[in-house]
């Protein structure tokens, strides 16, 4: 039985806002399946900051993005909240706690060659990691799942990209597709809840709630889109022109296309980044790549923040402030990168959000969103799948996956942590 109030929440302060962005930026562990639990849980259920429809409908269309989805949804509520301000706040307070933590994290592991130890103390986080995912899938599931038609969405997404490893993005189309396709040809399906949906059955009227009148900044004005494409081309330029090293420079130029083209999540832009980072411009080694990925899965934040790593590791092996400032050169390398990665995130949102908005409670518009959002059940699935596969059988691989032992006490706190959720 759920406990709520008719009252409709007050709208937050912005230092009520930021406070809770802070906090977000600094417990965000589990990837975007696991942070954007967080965030339902939080801003929907818990604070009613904003209804479970209009919330789907900003994450959905963070999904067809490029860049970190979680973060850009963080972007899209804090705008919705508190104007531009707001959007970039909540963006950049999701990214700055990772940021620090990853680059003390990465001058410990340069200055004393062993990861060893961090790896341990974030060991016992990764099962608890699982369970966040797991419960993900269930939570979003049992409310956006309304029908047979989107639970065998769900299972069709599922088989596709467990069984047949068919790339995210072609996903994220295709369900489009049928939503848009089966919207017209079974709108009910599609049309799903009403008034307040389901979110006010179970938690009470949100402060964003499906009615409520749009505030003014959220109308789209064509003026104020030209403005802030000139205004996002000026900040890179000059960011660009400011790099005078030539490895920052490269750095900024590689970090802006890698940004660009990160559909699916940080895993599927990964093999472009090791690329670019050790064949390209030999800015750290295959190895301590691996080391790399092991940091950023083990610490809050996207896991795209990997980059601050890579960013850190090649200006400090390349010196680029002389062999005195190593730790200089890694933060300006790290910061390079994490700015270059995160900026355009900024502007799809600020630049989007408008017109996304428009489209509210538009069927034409909605069902492919729906569609997609039941394609995602069935992707945050694989993906706690195969989390707990690396956590439950750590010497196991794909050619035979159940080898080596069976880590029964990350099993156990898996199941307590679920259950705590």
């Amino acid at each position: 039985m759920q406990n709520f109030t008719s009252d409709r929440p007050a709208h937050p302060t912005f230092w009520e806002a930021f406070r809770y962005w802070l906090k977000l930026g600094f417990i965000s562990f589990g990837g975007p399946a696991g942070q954007i639990a967080m965030m339902h849980q939080e801003l929907v259920e818990k604070r009613r900051w904003i209804s479970e429809r209009r919330f789907l409908h900003a994450l959905n269309y963070c999904m067809l993005l490029p860049g970190p989805e979680a973060q850009q949804l963080a972007i899209y509520i804090g705008w919705l909240l508190h104007r531009s301000l707001g959007g970039i706040v909540a963006g950049t307070l999701f990214v700055l706690p990772s940021f620090l933590i990853l680059a003390a994290l990465t001058w410990v592991y340069l200055a004393f060659g062993d990861v060893t130890f961090v790896q341990g103390v974030f060991n016992g986080i990764k099962p608890a990691v699982v369970a966040i995912v797991v419960f993900a899938a269930w939570r979003i599931g049992t409310r956006a799942l309304k029908n047979r038609v989107l639970w065998a969405l769900a299972a069709t997404a599922f088989l596709a990209i467990f069984a047949f490893d068919v790339p995210f993005p072609y996903i994220v189309l295709g369900a489009g597709l049928l939503g848009y396709v089966g919207g017209r040809l079974l709108p009910e399906k599609f049309q799903v809840g009403g008034g307040h949906g389901a979110a006010d059955k179970d938690y009470g009227p949100a402060l964003i709630d499906d009615d409520t009148p749009r505030p003014p900044h959220t109308r789209f004005r064509p003026a104020r889109l030209a403005a802030l494409l000139v205004l996002f081309l000026a900040v890179w330029a000059a960011a660009m022109a400011a790099l005078t090293d030539p490895v920052l420079r490269d750095m900024g130029a590689f970090f802006t296309k890698a940004a660009l083209v990160t559909f699916g999540g940080a895993y599927a832009v990964l093999p472009y980044v090791y690329q670019g980072g050790v064949e390209t411009y030999g800015w750290l080694t295959g190895p301590q790549m691996i080391d790399g990925l092991a940091l950023g899965e083990t610490t809050p934040g996207p896991l795209i923040m990997v980059v601050a790593f890579v960013g850190f590791v090649g200006a400090w092996s390349k010196a680029i402030f002389g062999p005195d400032l190593l730790v200089l050169a890694g933060l300006a390398g790290a910061g390079v990168a994490t700015f270059f990665t995160f900026l355009p995130s900024f502007l799809f949102i600020l630049a989007g959000a408008p017109l996304v908005e428009s489209t509210h409670g538009d069927l034409k518009f909605t069902a492919p969103l729906t569609g997609i959002t039941a394609a995602v059940v069935g992707v945050i699935l694989n993906l706690a799948l195969f989390f707990g596969w690396h956590v439950l059988w750590p010497e196991a691989s794909a050619a035979d996956p159940f080898t080596g032992r069976f880590e029964w006490v990350y099993a156990l706190i898996s199941v307590a942590a679920f259950l705590a959720l």
